[in-house]
């Protein structure tokens, strides 16, 4: 395939476009969720399925999850864990969650805007600094 200078400048000035058009919101977003994605697969999708369904019943799923109602709770269930029984979707569950202390906030921030995004129909970003003063009120 041979590119002529032409094409490759209009494919360049559409990219460019493209990208311009997007808020500086949106592209936080966008660099957030994709951040987020890897935070989940190294460190929930596990237990919580890559697609959030969970896993019959040791697991909850995030996907569809009346949980999500409660950010700062998912906020601090990240970062500190859950030990005894939960209810999710009218379902308990007693499978521990372990704590997620080596997540930054930045990362708990990142990963909260995913599985919000995902799953918790928010088009947003959670940003660190929403995160940081929820996960010090945790430790109270």
């Amino acid at each position: 395939m041979k590119y002529t200078f032409p094409g490759v400048f209009a494919f360049l000035l559409f990219l460019t476009t493209v990208f311009a058009c997007q808020s500086e919101e949106e592209i936080k977003r966008q660099r957030y969720i994709t951040e987020g994605i890897l935070v989940y697969k190294n460190n929930c999708a596990n237990c919580h399925q890559p697609k959030g369904e969970g896993l019959a019943a040791l697991y909850p799923p995030l996907a569809k999850s009346d949980y999500l109602g409660d950010k700062n709770s998912v906020i601090c269930l990240i970062r500190y864990g859950q030990k005894g029984p939960i209810v999710v979707n009218g379902k308990t569950y007693n499978h521990p969650m372990p704590a997620q202390p080596q997540l930054s906030d930045l990362e708990v921030a990142e990963l909260v805007t995913y599985i919000y995004n995902e799953w918790g129909n928010e088009k947003k970003v959670t940003s660190v600094t929403d995160v940081t003063p929820i996960l010090k009120e945790c430790k109270k």
